[in-house]
C-alpha cells in the first residue's frame, strides 16, 4: 500500500507556493484533473502519466531479455557514445518483432533508472548501479540517438508481414519513437524549473525520494542514502540545462521564476531533519522490523549528513542561478516570443494531442464547443428557474448554494461512496474491470490520479483534496468519474494489466488518456447518473466548458500573444470560475503558460472518441454494443488517436463480417 504520510509530505511541499501565491490565501486552489508521473526529462522514455499519463503483470521474462549495461555516470567519457550505439544495434539484431519490442523498450527504460526503480522493475530489468537518472546534455543527446537507432531498427521489419495486433504495436511504437526524434529539434524549449510540480525537475527529484524510492530493507535504505549524495550532481546537470536554454534564448516568464524561487529558497534554508527528504526516509526506516535501533540510528545519521552535504547545497545553487534568471526573464508569457517558438508550439500540440490540428483549428474548435456547452447549461438553468440575465459566475454561485456542501470530515467518504455507486452501475457498459485497487486519499493537490506501480506494490490513488475544507457537492461526482471510475483508474490500470508488449502497458498518450477521462464524465450523464441531480449535471457541463475554454486560452497565449489578464478574463467569463473559487482561474492560466499544449489534449481526445463511437454506431446499427466498443478502446492500452482510429475501424470491419 502507498505510504500516505510520505505522499502528503511531498505534495504539501510541491503545492505550497501555488496555494500561497496564486490564491493569495483567499481560498483553496485545485489542480485540473490530471494523471501524475515523476517529472520527465529529455532522457526519459515516458510519454506522459500519467502521465503522462499522469501510468503489473506483463513483464518480460529475464530469460528472453539480454542484460543491459549500467546507466552511464555523469562523468563517463563522450567517446562511449558510439560504443553504446553499436552495442544496442548488436543486441537488437536478429530478433523477432515481439523480442524487439521487449528488448528495445528495456534499453530505453534503463536510460531512466529512477523510473525503473519506481515501477518495481529494478531486479527484473537488470538495473545495475545505485544512481539517479542522468540529465546532462551529453547523456540526453546520447539518449536521443538511441531513440533514432530504435526507430531505424523498427523500420527494418516488414509491417505487412505482422499480425493485426503486432501491426498495432508497430504503429504505436513508431509514432512514439518518431515523436521523440522530432522533439530533439526542440530539446531546450521547455521549462524544467518553475512553480508547477508536475513539470519541474527539482520537484520530481523530491517526489522520487519521498514516495517512489523503495525503503523495505537495509539495502534499500543504504541505496537511498547513496542517491541522496547524488542530488547535488543532478542539480548541477539541471543548472547546466538552464544555461543551455538561456543560450537558445529560452528563459521562463519572470513570474514563473519568482514563484519557483519561493519554494526553492524555503527548502534551501531548512534544517536537514525538517526536509521531506529526511522525514520520508525516517518514517520508513523506523518501520523496518529487521534492523536494530543502532542500525536505524546509523542510517538516519547518514541520511542527515547527505541532506546537509548534497541536497541543501544543491537547492542553494539552484536558488542562486534563478536569481540571475529572474534578472533577464521576459514579462511576455507565450512560447511564440522565442525564435522558432511557433514551430515548437506546433510540435508540442501534436505531441500532446497526437493529431495534426493547427493552433487556429484548435482555437476555433474551442469557441464552437463553448457555444454548444453553454446552450446546454442554459436549458438546465431554465429548468431550475434561474435568471436569464446573470453571468455564469453568478449562476454557478446559485448552483453551489443549492447543490449543497459536504463537510471536510465527510469528503473522503463521499468520494468513496460515489465511486462505489459507479462501480455498481457499469455492468451494461463495461465488460472489463481492472484488478488494481483504487484508494481515495487526502492531499494538498485536489483532482489528481497517481497510477499503480507495475509490480503491484502501489495502488492507484485519487487525490481528493486537503481534507480540511468543506466542498460544494455539485462538482464532486464528475471529478470522481474523471479520476477514478470509469476514468483514469479504469483506463490506466486496464492498460497495465493487458496482455500486451510491455511498452504498451506503460505508455500514456495525453490525447487518449485525458480524452478518455473526459469522455467518462459525459458517459456518466448518458448512463443516467445525473437524472435526479441537475446540480451535478451542471458541474459536469462546467467541467466540459473549462476544457473547451482551454483550447482557446492555450492557443491564445502561445500562438496569438494573449496576456495573462486577457486569458484569465476569458477563462472566468466562459466557465463561471472566479477568483477565490476552488478552481482558481489565475492558477490555471499560470499552468498553461509553463506547460504549453497539454491542456488541449482533454477535449480533442474526447471529441475523437465520441466521433469513433458514432462511426461505429452508424455503420453497425443494431449490431453496435457499447460494452464491446469500450472493450475495444480500453483493452489495447493508450495510443495515438490516429492509431485508435485504425483500431476502431478494424473492430467495425470485423463486427460487420460476423
Amino acid at each position: 500500500m502507498i505510504n500516505v504520510t510520505r505522499l502528503k509530505i511531498i505534495l504539501a511541499s510541491a503545492i505550497v507556493l501555488v496555494v500561497t501565491v496564486i490564491t493569495g490565501c483567499r481560498g483553496t486552489t485545485t489542480e485540473e484533473p490530471t494523471t501524475f508521473q515523476p517529472t520527465q526529462t529529455a532522457a526519459s522514455p515516458i510519454v506522459e502519466t500519467t502521465h503522462l499519463p499522469e501510468d503489473d503483470q506483463a513483464q518480460p521474462s529475464e530469460s528472453e531479455q539480454p542484460k543491459s549495461r549500467p546507466s552511464p555516470t555523469p562523468d563517463e567519457p563522450v567517446g562511449e557514445n558510439q560504443s553504446h550505439q553499436d552495442d544496442l544495434v548488436a543486441k537488437l539484431s536478429g530478433l523477432t518483432i515481439d523480442e524487439f519490442f521487449e528488448s528495445s523498450w528495456r534499453a530505453l527504460m534503463l536510460r531512466d533508472p529512477e523510473w525503473v526503480l519506481s515501477e518495481g522493475l529494478a531486479d527484473g530489468y537488470g538495473l545495475e548501479g545505485v544512481t539517479l537518472t542522468n540529465i546532462s546534455d551529453e547523456y540526453i543527446r546520447e539518449t536521443q540517438e538511441i531513440y533514432k537507432t530504435v526507430l531505424d531498427r523498427l523500420h527494418t521489419y516488414n509491417r505487412d508481414e505482422l499480425t493485426d495486433e503486432q501491426q498495432i504495436s508497430f504503429d504505436v511504437y513508431a509514432w512514439y519513437l518518431d515523436d521523440q526524434v522530432r522533439g530533439a529539434e526542440f530539446l531546450y524549449y521547455d521549462y524544467p524549473v518553475t512553480f508547477f510540480p508536475v513539470t519541474s525537475v527539482h520537484e520530481g527529484v523530491m517526489y522520487f525520494f519521498t514516495d517512489l524510492h523503495p525503503v523495505t530493507s537495509k539495502q534499500d535504505a543504504e541505496d537511498y542514502v547513496t542517491r541522496l549524495g547524488q542530488v547535488d550532481t543532478k542539480f548541477a546537470q539541471l543548472i547546466e540545462g538552464l544555461k543551455l536554454r538561456e543560450a537558445e534564448g529560452v528563459v521562463p516568464p519572470k513570474f514563473a521564476i519568482q514563484w519557483a524561487m519561493y519554494g526553492i529558497n524555503n527548502l534551501a534554508n531548512t534544517n536537514p531533519i525538517s526536509t521531506p527528504y529526511y522525514q520520508a526516509f525516517r518514517d520508513q526506516v523506523l518501520e523496518l522490523e529487521d534492523l536494530t535501533n543502532e542500525e536505524k540510528g546509523d542510517l538516519l545519521a547518514a541520511a542527515e549528513a547527505s541532506v546537509e552535504d548534497s541536497v541543501l547545497p544543491a537547492y542553494r545553487e539552484l536558488a542562486q542561478y534563478l536569481e540571475h534568471q529572474e534578472s533577464i526573464a521576459p514579462d511576455a508569457i507565450g512560447v511564440g516570443q522565442f525564435e522558432r517558438g511557433d514551430s515548437y508550439y506546433e510540435y508540442i500540440l501534436r505531441h500532446f494531442n497526437t493529431t495534426d490540428l493547427t493552433a487556429d483549428e484548435i482555437h476555433d474548435l474551442g469557441l464552437r464547443e463553448l457555444d454548444r456547452i453553454q446552450s446546454e447549461m442554459r436549458l438546465i438553468f431554465d429548468q431550475l428557474g434561474y435568471p436569464q440575465d446573470e453571468s455564469l459566475s453568478q449562476l454557478y454561485d446559485r448552483v453551489a448554494l443549492d447543490g449543497g456542501s459536504v463537510s471536510s470530515q465527510n469528503v473522503i467518504d463521499t468520494y468513496e461512496s460515489i465511486i462505489d455507486e459507479a462501480e455498481k452501475d457499469l455492468d451494461g457498459a463495461f465488460g472489463l474491470r481492472p484488478q488494481a485497487e483504487l484508494i481515495v486519499i487526502t492531499s494538498p493537490i485536489k483532482g489528481m490520479y497517481v497510477h499503480p506501480s507495475l509490480d503491484g506494490s502501489r495502488p492507484g490513488a485519487f487525490h481528493a483534496g486537503p481534507g480540511n475544507i468543506t466542498e460544494e457537492y455539485y462538482a464532486m461526482p464528475t471529478l470522481a468519474y474523471h479520476e477514478g471510475v470509469p476514468g483514469h483508474h479504469y483506463q490506466i490500470s486496464l492498460a497495465q494489466e493487458a496482455d500486451l508488449p510491455t511498452f504498451r502497458n506503460m505508455m500514456s498518450f495525453s490525447g487518449y488518456a485525458e480524452g478518455w477521462a473526459l469522455y467518462a464524465e459525459q458517459l456518466a450523464s448518458e448512463l443516467g447518473w445525473y437524472e435526479d441531480d441537475p446540480y451535478g449535471d451542471l458541474g459536469r457541463l462546467q467541467g466540459e466548458a473549462f476544457r473547451a475554454a482551454r483550447l482557446v486560452v492555450d492557443t491564445g497565449i502561445h500562438a496569438r500573444g494573449w496576456t495573462f489578464e486577457e486569458s484569465e478574463q476569458f477563462l472566468s467569463e466562459n466557465t463561471g470560475f472566479e477568483s477565490g473559487d476552488s478552481l482558481e482561474p489565475s492558477g490555471q492560466i499560470a499552468r498553461y503558460i509553463v506547460w504549453p499544449g497539454q491542456s488541449t489534449a482533454y477535449k480533442i481526445g474526447m471529441i475523437k472518441i465520441l466521433e469513433l463511437r458514432q462511426r461505429a454506431m452508424d455503420q453497425l446499427g443494431d449490431q453496435f454494443d457499447l460494452k464491446e466498443f469500450h472493450n475495444v478502446v480500453l483493452s489495447r492500452g493508450s495510443m495515438p488517436l490516429e492509431v485508435l482510429e485504425r483500431v476502431v475501424d478494424l473492430y467495425i470491419e470485423s463486427a460487420r463480417q460476423q
